[in-house]
């Protein structure tokens, strides 16, 4: 692998840099309330799979 120099690297990554394209407020906005919902959402998922299994266990296990 070739080694370079401070300066060109510098420059590389000054040329890198401006091919970025950063979100605009509105993109992270709706991306934001997005993961949230899902957050949400998931949340509630889990709640409901975990009081099942555990109905199921308390079932299982107090029958004997």
């Amino acid at each position: 692998m070739a080694t370079t120099n401070p300066i060109q690297f510098v420059q590389q990554v000054r040329s890198e840099v401006g091919k970025i394209t950063w979100p605009g407020r509105r993109e992270v906005t709706t991306t934001t309330i997005m993961v949230f919902i899902l957050a949400v959402v998931m949340a509630t998922f889990f709640f409901f799979v975990d009081l099942g299994i555990r109905t199921i266990l308390e079932l299982v296990l107090t029958s004997f």
